[in-house]
């Protein structure tokens, strides 16, 4: 008998309506706020050196000799990279007999123009022979000129065997080692002046008319640093697949021992914004995405209900709400703990 109620007691404990309601979670609401005039933005960026080249090999051959490391300061007109020049000192020498042939030419066509003048004079020879005379010390003037220019272009070619700094500069990368064979085009190493920096961000195409009014832009670098940025530059063309607008921003001197290709934040202020531009924004942190769904949880009287955005890209932590929720409702701030059963908006 003790063993029926027992059993009969465990099965009421066990029956839905007997077990006690769950307790309610508060989660904590946000506001929706609405973008207005004075409103900021932040993006990152990659910071980047305003002078940068990329040296390429203009002759063929073996490279002999590479003279410099990465991280290495040069000077302008510092020897940077040797090439195997044997062929382009068989062309100079080449068109120095070129030249020299060519010359001797020219003289013997003078020499013949003059003599056919002379026994015009005393007519021995007609017009004719004199006219052909001048003709065939014209071809010889101009062959010399050809010659010449020939040897002039040889000796460029040599030139570009010895690879040379441009200007004062930090070697960032090499693309060869000794040994390797360096066709024309093909890069040698890559280069940057240390003195000038900027940071590149890539912004939306849609904020691009407001950034370039921005009252105040600032750009952290990785080190903590703060700084102004002395110019701004956004350039005309947008990337058609990211539909993105490069943004450069000139950094002052204090930037100048950065390293480049570093991070940076970009906070721009005071965008302003035109009338009925102005739309609502969230943290995001507070956006759900699962899959293809961006959602959030809104506040209402019996705990919170779950509603599909569409949103714009993230900036300073914070997404533009583009559709499907408006300025002054109440969302959930963290939205895992909205989805619990008895979840309910804290006062």
């Amino acid at each position: 008998m003790k063993a029926l109620l027992a059993a009969a007691s465990l099965l009421a404990a066990a029956v839905p309506g007997a077990q006690a309601a769950p307790p309610a979670v508060a989660v904590p609401t946000i506001t929706v706020a609405s973008s207005a005039a004075g409103a900021s933005a932040g993006f990152d960026g990659v910071l980047q050196p305003v002078r940068q080249a990329t040296l390429t090999a203009q002759v063929g051959g073996n490279v002999l000799a590479l003279r410099v490391r990465a991280g290495e300061r040069v000077k302008r007109g510092q020897p940077l990279v040797r090439i195997d020049d044997r062929d382009s000192r068989a062309g100079v020498a080449r068109s120095d007999a070129a030249v020299t042939q060519a010359e001797a030419e020219a003289r013997n066509a003078d020499v013949a123009l003059a003599r056919s003048r002379d026994l015009k004079k005393s007519g021995f020879v007609s017009q004719a022979a004199v006219d052909s005379a001048e003709t065939q010390a014209e071809a010889a003037r101009a062959g010399l000129a050809q010659a010449r220019a020939a040897r002039a272009q040889a000796a460029l070619a040599q030139a570009h065997a010895e690879v040379l700094a441009p200007y004062d500069a930090v070697v960032s990368a090499t693309h060869v080692e000794a040994g390797d064979l360096a066709l024309p085009g093909r890069a040698l190493l890559t280069l940057y002046e240390p003195g000038r920096m900027r940071a590149v961000v890539q912004v939306p195409a849609s904020r691009a008319a407001t950034l370039a009014n921005a009252g105040d832009i600032r750009v952290q670098l990785a080190d903590g640093r703060v700084l102004k940025p002395s110019a701004r530059e956004l350039l005309p063309a947008a990337d058609p697949v990211s539909q993105t607008v490069e943004w450069r921003l000139d950094l002052p001197a204090e930037a100048n021992n950065a390293r480049p290709g570093q991070t940076l934040r970009v906070t721009a202020a005071g965008l302003g914004a035109q009338a009925g531009t102005a739309r609502p924004t969230l943290p995001a942190d507070a956006v759900l995405r699962r899959g293809e769904l961006t959602a959030v949880y809104v506040a209402a009287p019996q705990g919170f209900v779950l509603r599909a955005l569409r949103v714009g890209p993230a900036a300073g932590g914070r997404v533009e709400v583009l559709a499907g929720l408006a300025a002054g409702e109440r969302v959930a701030a963290d939205p895992v703990r909205a989805g619990l059963q008895g979840a309910q908006a804290a006062p």
